[in-house]
């Protein structure tokens, strides 16, 4: 709580009153430190891996599903009307189709996600009954930073990831939105509209860095859960190859077997 108040207190001092201004200031620090995990460093280097991409969409469809449910249900609430686009912006059924893609068509089945993930949707759902006003703060840190990366993310993960098409990253499209930076601005507008005391406009800007903050904590347990899947599998690797020390011919042989049959496994089960 904190790191929430003096982010807020340090960019309340520097912006005006528009509210999409003071978010930008006050998640500022956040947003750099989000931006420097390990996961979004692959992206900015063009080396997101399958199994990197795959966990991060289960992870994204957790987060969309609770977020687009608890808009829809609250999207009479003053707060939330005035940025409730489902039409343009709402990301759940890209990417079921985008799982279902990379999984088959039992991707339910298939979808594991970290605790940090249940922790922000459990988060989303609490709002959504308690403080509805508050699901701006995480509407506008998601869809508005999806809009600005979008383009240009949805083509690494393509070149990383060698698609020959689009499937598999329909996440990555808005076909609702002619114009990314005119519908920003459009959005922006609205959210400026919303009418809200102080002591709410406060607890937002608290919320949108807790929203970051939450992100942050995702893309780490994501990339823990990955490191803990190839050291397992290495394990497995190293066991397999001191069983058979007779021959060298026979334990590269084995070796390689092992190797394929556990990244395989991995793949499957992630």
């Amino acid at each position: 709580m904190e790191t929430m108040k003096s982010a807020r207190k340090g960019g309340s001092a520097e912006v005006g009153s528009d509210l999409s201004e003071q978010i930008k200031a006050a998640t500022k620090e956040s947003h750099v430190r989000a931006e420097n995990t390990q996961l979004m460093l692959s992206y900015q280097k063009g080396q997101i891996t399958l199994a990197q991409y795959k966990v991060l969409l289960c992870s994204l469809y957790e987060i969309y599903k609770a977020l687009e449910e608890e808009l829809d249900r609250n999207s009479s609430h003053p707060a939330v009307a005035p940025i409730y686009f489902p039409q343009e912006l709402a990301r759940l059924e890209s990417l079921e189709r985008d799982l279902e893609y990379f999984f088959g068509p039992d991707w339910k089945k298939r979808v594991i996600v970290p605790a940090a993930t249940h922790t922000y949707e459990q988060r989303l759902r609490k709002i959504g009954q308690e403080n509805p006003e508050l699901l701006v703060a995480h509407a506008y840190t998601r869809y508005l930073g999806d809009l600005s990366g979008g383009q240009v993310l949805g083509k690494i993960t393509q070149k990383s990831l060698g698609l020959s098409s689009k499937e598999g990253l329909s996440f990555f499209s808005f076909p609702g939105v002619s114009s990314p930076n005119r519908f920003k601005q459009l959005y922006r507008s609205r959210m400026n509209s919303v009418e809200l005391t102080e002591g709410k406009k406060a607890a937002m800007l608290e919320e949108a860095v807790a929203a970051f903050e939450l992100n942050i904590q995702v893309f780490d347990d994501l990339q823990k859960m990955l490191s803990i899947t190839t050291e397992t599998d290495q394990s497995k690797s190293n066991a397999a190859a001191t069983r058979f020390p007779a021959s060298p011919i026979l334990q590269i042989t084995i070796g390689l077997c092992v190797a394929l049959a556990t990244i395989g496994a991995g793949v499957y089960a992630l």
